[in-house]
């Protein structure tokens, strides 16, 4: 099993640079480069400006597997390179950008696995009560509707109408503390969050109503132990691993998801710094945050995989 999942951790590393391959070949198909964004149109189109010597100071006059293979060979070397429109090191840009969507993928996390499982379980507990149609059409909403349409809403109700909380940003300005940065979270958070929670409510339902019907959970009612340790020993406890897993496929969606929300709430984090990059032709940039996401991805699918042998022991991997 050892060799297995070292085989599988080592196994990322080859398939980060197809992936790598993949988007820099992509941002080459797409029209225009840098200089287009930096430089004004009418500039451009002057007879007197020396577009070629532009290029070949940024290194974009180079072949394109030059290009390539320069930055592949920097990244390896710990240089992640700077940023083509104002030069800035991306090793920076990451360490103020990269916190504020870990914090709030953490959150939106944590808030997502809670009610979810705990709204799932009420749900298969109580099965076709009032409670569990409530949760059904929460569920039903929450993956329906879209997560910038959601945010808009929130922001009208509970900033503009009510007051409660900030309409965008990370911290107050001039403060830094612990309830300054749950403030501005919450709201982001719980909009990222619902349309988790509702998928993993529907899942922990059907889980757990699928173990509820199992011989072992009869037999254990027949003993006549308490309801709630027959739930929770039994029951939950064995539900468990596939709600463990899809948590780990979450982590990527998490952070991918945060794009968005990072736009309609102006949250300094990684989704606005890949937006402007690709709008901006930064091939550096957006190399380096698609490659941050396509790890997460297989970092969470050799998570899967450990975490499998680790829970079901009638699991075993040759």
């Amino acid at each position: 099993m050892l060799k297995y999942f070292t085989f599988r951790f080592l196994s990322i590393i080859p398939m980060l640079f197809v992936v790598t391959i993949i988007i820099f070949i992509g941002l080459q198909l797409t029209p225009g480069d840098p200089l287009t964004y930096l430089i004004p149109p009418e500039l451009l189109a002057s007879a007197n400006f020396d577009l070629a010597s532009y290029k070949k100071a940024m290194g974009l006059d180079a072949p394109l597997y030059v290009q390539f293979f320069r930055w592949f060979s920097g990244m390896l070397q710990g240089k992640l390179g700077y940023s083509l429109v104002d030069g800035t090191s991306i090793a920076t840009m990451l360490g103020h950008r990269l916190p504020a969507t870990l914090e709030l993928a953490a959150a939106a996390l944590i808030i997502s696995s809670v009610l979810g499982i705990v709204l799932g379980l009420i749900s298969s507990v109580r099965q076709n009560s009032a409670a569990d149609y409530g949760n059904t059409v929460i569920g039903i909403i929450g993956i329906s509707i879209p997560e910038f349409f959601l945010g808009i809403i929130a922001i009208q109700i509970f900033s503009i109408k009510l007051g409660w909380l900030p309409v965008g940003g990370r911290l107050d300005y001039g403060e830094s503390g612990f309830l300054s940065l749950l403030k501005h979270v919450a709201m982001p958070a719980l909009v990222l969050g619902f349309s988790l929670t509702a998928a993993l409510m529907r899942y922990t339902r059907g889980t757990m109503l699928d173990v509820l019907g199992k011989d072992y959970v009869k037999t254990a009612r027949s003993k006549g132990l308490p309801e709630w340790k027959v739930i929770v020993k039994h029951a939950f406890r064995n539900a468990l691993m596939p709600v463990i897993l899809l948590l780990c496929f979450r982590l990527p969606m998490l952070i991918g998801g945060t794009v968005i929300i990072e736009s309609v709430f102006g949250w300094p984090g990684m989704g606005g710094m890949l937006l402007n990059a690709v709008s901006a032709k930064d091939y550096p940039v957006v190399m380096i945050a698609t490659m941050l996401t396509a790890f997460m991805v297989l970092l969470a699918s050799f998570l899967v995989d450990l975490l499998t042998a680790l829970l079901d022991p009638r699991v075993r991997f040759d």
